[in-house]
């Protein structure tokens, strides 16, 4: 199916934006508290040439999005759309973080809510890789009601493979949660 895998979406509080190179600096500013990557599988993203290798994965993914605070202007973020599969109508979300800040404003629900009112105009299944010992985010998408399915090891762009959880949520049971 064809459909724009990195449209502008927005609600009440935030706005996703094609993320651009030029967002690096800013973005940076975001990631570059050791805090965001704690239980991440990549705990180093922090410092900045990890932070760059990650960047430039997110460029070529040309998935990702920059996440924008509504009331502020800010970017508070990122997160993406990646591996879009037309065979069992699925994609991933991932590679999201956000400013510490952020934490516990319901920002999390807010995006992937937007993402996933979106996508499931064209895929039935959404995914998301968690890290195997990111609780907070194990947590985070479990209240989106998404369950888990799998373990497998993820090469992320330019790192080494880390052991990861599958969660997925289908088209017809996030109609059912609204």
């Amino acid at each position: 199916m064809n459909f724009n895998i990195q449209p502008t979406l927005t609600n009440g509080s935030v706005t996703l934006q094609p993320l651009q190179a030029t967002d690096f600096k800013a973005l940076y500013n975001v990631a570059s508290d050791a805090k965001i990557w704690e239980q991440h599988p990549n705990r180093d993203r922090y410092q900045r040439d990890v932070f760059l290798t990650f960047f430039e994965g997110a460029m070529q993914s040309s998935g990702a999005f920059k996440v924008i605070d509504n009331a502020t202007g800010q970017l508070i973020g990122s997160t993406r759309f990646y591996d879009h599969s037309d065979m069992d109508g699925s994609i991933f979300i991932g590679y999201t973080f956000y400013a510490i800040n952020c934490w516990g404003k319901s920002i999390n629900q807010a995006v992937k809510a937007m993402m996933l009112d979106y996508i499931f105009q064209y895929v039935n299944v959404v995914r998301f890789h968690i890290g195997a010992g990111n609780v907070r985010s194990q947590i985070a998408i479990g209240r989106l009601g998404a369950i888990k399915t799998d373990e497998q090891q993820v090469t992320y762009f330019g790192e080494a493979s880390k052991l990861n959880f599958v969660y997925e949520i289908s088209k017809e049971a996030w109609l059912d949660k609204m």
